[in-house]
């Protein structure tokens, strides 16, 4: 008997044994995807309501403003000497840049020594004849001829040196390029020993101070009802793609290009840290808000996915919800959203994808 009751202890903890070692083992508590260090990093935006804005995006460039821009073209025919300055550099006004040797300064010079000659020649005939006149010896009509040949003979000096100031000229046949203006070369089209004609239509420099630039933007015929003077506009380029220059549309040119069949506008915007700089290209939105209430988050927080477009929604740390959403309409860094999400509540703003992908997993 005592046997009997041995045989069934053991067979019932073989049992029990074997029922311990085929249940499937238990999950830990927390198997969230994604570490809390990283969880607790990412900020977070919360879904508020703003006024829709209804937006038109126009391609552009930047351009130097025309009405500061200075060309400088040749005045004398002659052969480049020296260039003191290159495309880009910031000039003062009055700088030298560059130095042409031209046989017209040559024939300048020599007029200035004869009308020089001229003149004193003519003074000393005047102190003569007047002494003649005072002594009774020379009639008023000579002493008058003698006036009027000192005077013609100073007018004609001032006219050479006027030539030779026009044209910058200086000793040894050589006339000076200077700046006009303080700014910047934005164009350049002379090199060392280049032969200059007067009668070249090309400007030698282009200079511009480039503190406050032109924004041409192109508009298509379907956008033109859109488009309006005053209008403000909000400006983006690829140099700075987070920094968004504010303006407004201060001219419209009423004319389409034959060619591209575009109506050009202007935006005139400070330029202070001359970080806009000409043919940089520009995305030119205009902005137009619209008394209605819409929600709203930062368009980085969208996820695109399968033809359609997802947030994050914030719970708890654990609790991370994958919701569609229809968007409205993006406009300058903002999502505008119809429908899929309520105002204040909490979504990723940051490693949306990563953890998109480590939820679908």
């Amino acid at each position: 008997m005592r046997n009997s009751l041995n045989i069934v202890i053991v067979f019932s903890l073989f049992a029990c044994m074997a029922c311990k070692h085929t249940q499937p083992p238990s999950q830990p508590a927390n198997d969230f995807p994604v570490a809390d260090s990283i969880m607790a990093t990412i900020p977070l935006d919360t879904v508020v309501m703003k006024p829709f804005l209804d937006a038109v995006t126009l391609n552009g460039k930047v351009t130097a403003n025309e009405n500061k821009v200075i060309r400088i073209f040749p005045m004398v025919s002659g052969k480049v000497v020296q260039v003191k300055v290159s495309l880009g550099d910031y000039v003062h006004r009055g700088q030298e840049l560059a130095t042409i040797m031209s046989g017209e300064i040559a024939s300048y010079q020599a007029d200035l020594v004869q009308a020089s000659s001229d003149v004193n020649i003519a003074k000393k005939n005047l102190d003569a004849t007047k002494d003649l006149y005072e002594g009774g010896l020379a009639s008023a009509k000579d002493y008058a001829t003698a006036q009027a040949q000192y005077e013609s003979a100073l007018a004609n000096l001032k006219r050479v040196q006027e030539l030779l100031q026009i044209n910058n000229g200086s000793h040894q046949s050589l006339s000076v390029i200077r700046s006009p203006i303080d700014g910047f070369i934005i164009n350049k089209q002379i090199n060392p020993d280049m032969m200059i004609r007067p009668d070249n239509s090309n400007e030698l420099f282009t200079i511009s101070d480039l503190k406050d630039v032109w924004v041409i933007a192109n508009v298509y015929e379907s956008n033109i009802p859109d488009v309006h003077e005053n209008d403000s506009v909000q400006i983006t380029t690829l140099a700075y793609p987070g920094k968004i220059f504010k303006g407004r549309i201060s001219q419209m040119m009423h004319v389409l290009d034959p060619v591209n069949k575009v109506m050009q506008v202007r935006i005139v915007l400070p330029n202070p840290d001359y970080l806009l700089k000409p043919e940089m290209f520009a995305s030119v939105t205009v902005v137009h808000p619209e008394k209605k209430l819409m929600m709203c988050i930062p368009d980085k927080d969208l996820i695109f996915d399968h033809s359609r477009y997802y947030v994050l929604i914030y719970h708890g740390l654990h609790h991370i919800e994958i919701r569609p959403v229809d968007v409205a309409k993006e406009v300058n860094g903002q999502a505008f959203i119809a429908s899929g999400l309520k105002p204040g509540e909490r979504i990723l703003g940051d490693q949306q994808l990563l953890i998109y992908q480590a939820l679908n997993q």
